[in-house]
Parts: C-alpha cells; sequence; structure tokens
C-alpha cells in the first residue's frame, strides 16, 4: 500500500477522499429543506395571490360594468321619460278637442258652413297634435271591442250588452295613451258585465 507523506497533503485532512461522500447527502438535504422547499412554497404562495388579485380585478372589472350599464340605462329613461309630465298635461288639450269635435254632429256641419270650417280647423289641429305625439312616442291606446286589461285599462263601469263575451270593452270613455310603451294613462272604459275587473291603470308617476 502507498504511504502518504503528510507533508504532501499541504494540511489537507487525512479523510479528504471521504468528503465528496459527506458532502453530497448535505447539499441534497439543503436543497430540499432549505432552499427549494421554501422556494416551492414561496411561489406557490404567489401563485395564491396573484390568483386572488386577478380574482378580485375580475370582479371590479364586471362591478364596473354593471355600474356603467346601470348607469346608462338611467340615462336613457331619463332622456325618454323626462317628458312625462308635460305628456300628461297635454292629454287633456287632446281630450278636449275631441269632445268639441263630438259636439259637432254631421246634420250641424252641412246645415252651417261656419260650423263645418271651425269642425275641420279642430280636426286638423288633433291630427297636428296627435302626429306630434307620435313623434315623441306617445301612442293613442283605443280598447274598443278588446278584452279588458287592467295593465291598460280602467274600469268606470259595467253593463249587460247582448252578444257581448264578459269583459269585454264595450265603450271608450276616455283614450289612453303610453310614453315608450309604458303606461301614461289608463283608458277609462265601461265593459260587459261577468269578467274579471279591477281598478287596473298601473300609471307612469315619473315627472
Amino acid at each position: 500500500m502507498t504511504q502518504v507523506n503528510p507533508a504532501e497533503n499541504d494540511g489537507l485532512p487525512e479523510d479528504i477522499e471521504r468528503l465528496p461522500e459527506d458532502i453530497e447527502p448535505s447539499l441534497e438535504e439543503a436543497a430540499e429543506d432549505g432552499g427549494l422547499g421554501a422556494a416551492q412554497a414561496r411561489i406557490a404562495e404567489l401563485e395564491k395571490k396573484v390568483a386572488e388579485i386577478k380574482d378580485q380585478a375580475l370582479r371590479a372589472l364586471a362591478d364596473a360594468d354593471n355600474t356603467r350599464k346601470r348607469s346608462e340605462r338611467d340615462r336613457q329613461d331619463t332622456a325618454k321619460f323626462a317628458v312625462s309630465s308635460f305628456a300628461r298635461d297635454l292629454l287633456s288639450v287632446a281630450d278636449n278637442l275631441r269632445r268639441a269635435l263630438a259636439a259637432i254632429s254631421p246634420e250641424a256641419r252641412e246645415m252651417n258652413a261656419d260650423l263645418k270650417t271651425i269642425f275641420t280647423g279642430v280636426e286638423m289641429t288633433e291630427r297636428e297634435l296627435l302626429s306630434i305625439f307620435e313623434r315623441n312616442n306617445i301612442k293613442k291606446v283605443e280598447p274598443m271591442g278588446q278584452k279588458f286589461d287592467p295593465n291598460l285599462h280602467e274600469v268606470l263601469f259595467e253593463a249587460d250588452v247582448p252578444n257581448a263575451a264578459p269583459g269585454v270593452v264595450i265603450q271608450v270613455i276616455e283614450p289612453g295613451y303610453t310614453l315608450h310603451e309604458r303606461l301614461l294613462r289608463p283608458a277609462r272604459v265601461g265593459v260587459a258585465k261577468g269578467g274579471e275587473t279591477g281598478s287596473g291603470g298601473n300609471v307612469d308617476q315619473e315627472v
């Protein structure tokens, strides 16, 4: 066996040949316990936080989008129905024009040229007013002969009418109106007896 001269070891320990065997397990243990394991745990923690932040960001974006859409709907509703009160006031003008026309019979018009002229003028005024209503999405509700609808009609009386189905509108006392499909004023009607009726008229009360 070859003898090693201690002077030639330059001060290194005699078991130097066993160092690789001792160091390798120590490095693996350090990587697992103190290095790699901690890094993996930290990465997992950061990934969890990133996922939480991403979820919060998506929720915030969804809330912001819902708020934007709600604000847009509110803005559109405000623009559509801002004239509700004014439009409702104009309905009485339309009613009066219609009453004036109904008060002049065809016979009276034929016998009196002045009445005929007045009738024609009032009729043109009514037609123009209704045209303005249409352009502004105010539509007339004329339910004569239709089944009573509590969402659009208000019953003023019931009567026995031969050959009329129960609950059918037999007379329109006052026409109703809608604004952008929302009820502005219910049609006030008389109906045939026997149908299901109520106060009706879910009138828009916005101003």
